[in-house]
């Protein structure tokens, strides 16, 4: 199997895995050839300098019988304890609706196999793009999108879960709306252009070296796909949510997520542009700044 050049792979959503022990990161996403139809799985890409990659290697696979058979998005991998944990997202065939489930493997390349029973956000809601979270007690959070389809005006929502992560605590709680962000605009839907809408997609929380909290997430601008960073006023996930006045990266991509790479900097991973079949992995170098993060000046950086 060849290498190939991250200029050349189709994935949106990515998410690093940075091993120090191996020096090698491992590359996940959606990265079926067409995320919108049928869901064949997720991949995973293993390189060691974010320009080439080895793979895919299937990170896993549905067995006859599952719950999903479309629409497989986002999945984000943890290691937690012995055991490595992805949060994805699948389109239920039992209601049509999207919802984040939690899948666990012994091995970090997978195969990863259901954990939760089907999704854990909330049955009756469309959501999205789990991502996980762990409080000042050290209790295990879900972060996530509650789609526009169903509120009009999306929603990042967090919810607590069991130790386990096999289910949800108590209710889900509001963070903010897309539209309190001072940058975002309304998103112009060709299936019902009269209806106002602002998205919300891909949170991502990343704890900075001032203790500070910030929130990446997704959204648009005139309908271009951009990304913006929120931060916690309290340094507590409940908040309140303060928005920067402007989008981090606003060129038709997003849906972002942090890693430190091996050379010591931070690095911001997003896919771009946002059209199918032509996503590609970016990785951009950030630097705290003022509470927040900032793109380093020079683009695209290796590890």
């Amino acid at each position: 199997m060849g290498l190939i050049r991250t200029e050349d792979l189709q994935i949106r959503d990515p998410f690093v895995v940075p091993v120090p022990e191996e020096r090698k990161y491992y590359l996940f996403g959606s990265t079926d050839r067409n995320i919108w139809e049928t869901g064949v799985g997720f991949d995973v890409y293993v390189g060691d300098d974010l320009e080439r990659w080895e793979g895919p290697y299937p990170a896993f696979r549905p067995e006859p019988g599952f719950y999903a058979e479309k629409n497989f998005w986002a999945p984000e991998v943890y290691r937690v304890g012995d055991l490595y944990y992805m949060f994805a997202t699948f389109r239920r065939k039992s209601n049509g609706l999207l919802g984040t489930a939690v899948l666990v493997a012994d091995r970090l390349s997978g195969p990863f196999r259901p954990h939760s029973d089907g999704p854990v956000t909330p049955e009756s809601w469309s959501c999205l793009d789990g991502t996980l979270f762990f409080d000042h007690d050290g209790a295990p959070w879900m972060v996530f999108c509650h789609e526009w389809t169903q509120v009009g005006d999306g929603e990042i929502c967090a919810i607590r879960l069991s130790p386990d992560f096999k289910r949800t605590v108590g209710e889900p709680v509001t963070l903010f709306r897309a539209s309190e962000a001072p940058w975002t605009t309304p998103y112009v839907w060709a299936k019902d252009p009269s209806r106002t809408i602002y998205v919300t997609d891909g949170p991502f929380l990343i704890r900075l070296s001032d203790g500070g909290l910030v929130m990446l997430w997704s959204s648009f601008v005139r309908n271009v796909y951009a990304l913006g960073v929120a931060r916690s006023a309290s340094g507590k996930l409940e908040g309140p949510w303060m928005h920067d006045p402007e989008p981090l990266f606003r060129d038709d991509g997003g849906h972002g997520m942090v890693f430190r790479a091996f050379d010591g900097g931070l690095r911001l991973a997003l896919h771009a542009p946002n059209r199918t079949p032509n996503e590609r992995a970016r990785f951009l170098p950030v630097r705290e700044a003022g509470g927040t993060l900032v793109v380093v000046t020079g683009g695209q950086s290796n590890g």
